[in-house]
């Protein structure tokens, strides 16, 4: 009578049982997707914040609260109103006809200014007296 030789799956079994708990304990703690920052709604009338909104025109004007500055000052007129205040947030509202490289060049600029979060409003506006 030969001997009949079979595998002995013990092994592989509690090998595979080690990495099934492995797995199970790791995957809750990997991250996924990326983190947002929600608006928080203002509990009272004492904490209100008054929000900068800097705006890029299609024509390649910028406003910031509705005055227009030339973008070679636009640095330097971030720092003096950001410099005092404690929340450094602004919005970049943006024409979204515009070359959003345009629009990365203004973060950039808010960013030296030392502005520490920026929002993107993107949408379509009409120009006041644009004759394009």
């Amino acid at each position: 009578m030969a001997a009949k030789a079979e595998p002995n799956v013990v092994p592989l079994c509690d090998v595979l049982l080690v990495l099934l708990i492995i797995f199970m304990v790791i995957t809750p703690s990997v991250q996924r997707g990326m983190d947002a920052k929600l608006p928080e709604t203002l509990g009272g009338s004492d904490q209100s914040i008054d929000v900068i909104v800097m705006t890029l025109h299609n024509n390649g004007k910028i406003d910031i609260n509705k005055q227009f500055y030339e973008r070679e000052i636009l640095d330097s007129e971030l720092m003096r109103i950001y410099g005092p205040r404690q929340h450094k947030t602004i919005l970049i509202r943006a024409d979204a006809r515009v070359p959003f490289t345009n629009v990365v060049e203004l973060m950039d600029i808010a960013r030296g200014a030392g502005v520490e979060e920026v929002g993107i409003v993107l949408e379509y506006f009409e120009e006041e007296g644009d004759e394009n």
